[in-house]
């Protein structure tokens, strides 16, 4: 059980994960230890910090002025922890993420087993999440994003070389429709959708070349918050699909599906790992950020 000391941190973390069960994981402790910790430093401070149902936990008004204030002195705290046992022999402790999928496969897989292998104090706690969530607010150490939709005021370190689109369709819908000779063509073929998860939007089709820029909103039988559903729905023929290069790029090579208008895709930043500003970073995220750095293939995935 924490002692009441860590009181004003277990209520810290429960308002960022807006729940005893995930805040209690990240602590190591039980979710009845924390809510009882909770609840003394309400009876304490005679405010009620916490608005709790069957389904829900968030801050009151009084309780989410408290995380504004005692959110980065936490953090601070934190960082000199990490600071007094930066001298030890080797890293230690857990890096909690939070990643997209595209991220996950394209950055952490293939460098878990060297990392792993070079760092066996350093747990990695990976949330796979392509709902764009704020990583400062949820209690994470550091996310992974591409460079465009990265937040402010972090620091940001490139773990990928730079990134491109391919639409793509199956040989046999090509077949029947025709190779399209510019984007604005795709308005009149069927185009499958990836919509956000968080935000519900459709992710637009953007084209560029010669410094003209084309945005394309096509329709077609399907809207989804998988990427993997609309390739797989591409591969069977039922339309156009839109994704990074990397994800389709074996099914290219396998021949099952065919890139189009290539010359209008043009390479934007690729993925980053961000984290926010301390004057002192973890040292467990240190190795990992210097190992992403020294792993990653110079030639990039996706690159051109």
């Amino acid at each position: 059980m924490p002692r009441p000391a860590d009181d004003l941190a277990a209520f810290a973390a429960v308002a960022r994960h807006r729940s005893f069960t995930a805040a209690a994981a990240r602590l190591g402790v039980s979710p009845s230890a924390l809510s009882h910790a909770v609840r003394g430093l309400e009876d304490r401070l005679g405010v009620r910090l916490l608005n709790r149902t069957t389904r829900s936990v968030a801050p009151t008004a009084a309780g989410a002025r408290l995380l504004d204030r005692l959110g980065p002195a936490l953090d601070e705290i934190a960082a000199a922890v990490a600071e007094a046992v930066g001298g030890r022999d080797r890293p230690a402790g857990t890096v909690r993420l939070n990643v997209p999928a595209i991220a996950a496969t394209l950055v952490l897989a293939p460098a878990f087993g060297s990392f792993a292998a070079g760092h066996p104090d350093i747990r990695l706690d990976v949330v796979v999440d392509d709902t764009l969530s704020d990583v400062v607010g949820a209690g994470f150490d550091a996310g992974i994003r591409l460079g465009e939709r990265l937040a402010r005021d972090m620091i940001a370190v490139p773990v990928s070389a730079p990134l491109r689109m391919a639409v793509v369709a199956a040989p046999a819908l090509l077949a029947a429709t025709g190779q399209p000779a510019l984007p604005q063509d795709l308005r009149l073929r069927p185009c499958l959708r990836f919509r956000y998860p968080g935000s519900g939007g459709l992710d637009p089709w953007v084209f560029e070349r010669d410094g003209v820029r084309v945005v394309v909103e096509g329709e077609g039988p399907l809207v989804a918050t998988d990427p993997d559903l609309c390739i797989a729905a591409a591969c069977d023929g039922a339309g156009f699909a839109a994704a990074l290069l990397p994800r389709v790029a074996p099914l290219i090579a396998a021949g099952r599906l065919v890139e189009v208008l290539a010359d209008w895709q043009a390479p934007f930043a690729g993925l980053y790992l961000y984290h926010p500003s301390r004057r002192q970073t973890p040292p467990a995220l240190r190795a990992l950020i210097d190992h992403l750095r020294v792993t990653r293939d110079p030639a990039g995935p996706g690159a051109t």
